[in-house]
């Protein structure tokens, strides 16, 4: 038995077994961090510019947001596969292509002065992303020793956090000086930083690919691509059109049920599969699925929060953009505060336990913004939302931590990318139900504290999950 709980493995030759030293673990980490902060800030630093790149290239709106949408695609439809691909390959491998494509798709958006040139390269970004993102938290489990890893999931998460929300930040500050191409330039030095730190400083390992689960099987990889692009699209399909108080189109929906039904057959396939693309063997471990609904459900909790605060600051209580965004700065301000605290407490307090009062302090702070006074000053409105990041960071690094280890080592690579599968599918999940909720509800003010009240159960409904590992764990 390995001392993270799980059966240990025998490591191949030239793995890392029980971490770095502290001088080379503190490299290898700043490698991971530059690349991880830079993929996950391009999620959303476009976004502040969209209607001036749409203007400039000639796109309507409703071309324009597939900038976004093609990164984000890019990055889901491929997590699970390479992250499969570094279980069998080796972490290092996929991480330092990742950096490689991701900076190179960076330069064609840069250069890119047509519309469908720049989707393309962001498509492309999305897919070098999927590398890094795939298998950073493996990674991490390679550098820490046991006894530190929850320090290295602490750092993650808040890396994470931060670099999520500070892209319209950065984003605003680069357009002060110069035109939307500078938004992907700025990637290219960075990425070259990222990765020269990863070849010099990641853990070498030797490749697994001569074994017989090596191979992959296409009609497995396509219908994972399959199905994550029809369960996205459905979900964005239905969050345009609902998102406006109107309607969702029929569309969506047909959309969401064509990706379903391609998972249930995609799902009996992986059945069968010694080391399936998507860990099926993993959702079989009972810690395991547990900490994936609640991580589903914290993200879905977020997720909505965050769609719904924008229209809340702006539209119902008047705040500017500028006002607005610094306001929900105080979000992930309360993150990391936490999450070092969190970090600490692994191994001390049952993760379960410390997850279940991280998201019931995320939902206390939801249901509080959703029964804001009609006037709230802005001490009212921080202290709502740093409880709720508090909360969330309290949360995230045990409940990381716990996907991680108990998850056997030759298989942290799945683990990995189920930690990304799970935002991007909370994050889905969110658009959907908001979408729901802005087509019943309606406009006028009435959609946002309902959708927040909303945010809160999903965060409640986490903690349940949470709390329900404790046993397992003991």
């Amino acid at each position: 038995m390995g001392s993270d709980g799980v059966p240990a493995a025998n490591p191949a030759p030239g793995e890392v077994v029980d971490g770095l030293a502290a001088p080379a673990r503190l490299r290898a980490m700043l490698a991971i961090i530059v690349g991880l902060a830079t993929a996950v800030l391009q999620g959303g630093i476009v976004n502040l510019a969209l209607p001036e790149i749409g203007s400039k290239l000639g796109a309507s709106p409703a071309v324009s947001i597939w900038i976004i949408n093609a990164f984000q695609l890019g990055t889901l439809v491929m997590l699970l596969p390479l992250a499969a691909f570094g279980d069998r390959a080796g972490y290092r491998r996929v991480y330092l292509a990742g950096v490689v494509l991701f900076t190179l798709a960076s330069l064609m958006a840069m250069l890119a002065r047509s519309i469908d040139l720049l989707i393309a390269a962001r498509a492309l970004q999305g897919l070098g992303a999927a590398g890094m993102l795939s298998v950073n938290s493996a990674l991490v489990r390679q550098i820490y020793p046991v006894a530190l890893l929850g320090r290295g999931m602490a750092i993650l998460s808040m890396v994470v956090a931060s670099s999520a929300v500070a892209g319209p930040t950065v984003a605003a500050l680069i357009l002060s000086i110069g035109e939307w191409p500078w938004l992907f330039a700025v990637n290219v030095p960075l990425g070259l930083l990222a990765l020269v730190l990863a070849a010099r400083a990641l853990p070498r390992e030797r490749a697994r690919s001569e074994q017989p689960a090596g191979r992959f099987a296409l009609p497995d990889l396509l219908m994972n691509v399959l199905m994550f692009t029809l369960v996205f699209v459905g979900a964005q399909n239905l969050g345009v059109q609902g998102g406006a108080g109107h309607p969702a189109h029929a569309s969506g929906w047909w959309l969401l049920a064509g990706g379903l039904a391609i998972g249930v057959l995609y799902l009996r396939r992986q059945l069968r599969a010694p080391e399936p693309m998507f860990p099926v063997d993993l959702l079989r471990i009972r810690l395991f699925a547990l900490s994936m609904c609640s991580s589903i459900s914290a993200f879905c909790a977020q997720a909505i929060a965050f769609v719904a605060l924008p229209f809340l600051l702006l539209e119902g209580l008047g705040h500017s953009h500028l006002g607005a965004g610094l306001l929900i700065t105080a979000w992930p301000l309360g993150v990391v505060v936490a999450a070092p605290w969190a970090g600490r407490l692994i191994g001390r307090v049952p993760a379960g336990l410390l997850g279940g009062v991280g998201m019931v302090v995320m939902a206390i702070g939801l249901a509080c913004l959703a029964l804001l006074p009609a006037q709230p000053d802005a001490v009212d409105i921080v202290w709502r939302l740093l409880l709720c990041g508090f909360g969330f960071g309290l949360f995230q690094s045990p409940n990381n931590h716990t996907i991680m280890t108990s998850a056997p080592r030759p298989r942290s690579g799945a683990a990995s990318g189920m930690l990304g599968t799970a935002r991007i599918t909370g994050q889905t999940l969110g658009a959907v139900v908001l979408a729901v909720l802005f087509a019943s509800v309606g406009d006028g003010g009435r959609a946002e504290p309902v959708a927040i009240a909303v945010a809160a159960g999903f965060a409640l409904l986490a903690a349940v999950f949470s709390t329900l590992r404790v046993r397992e764990q003991n």
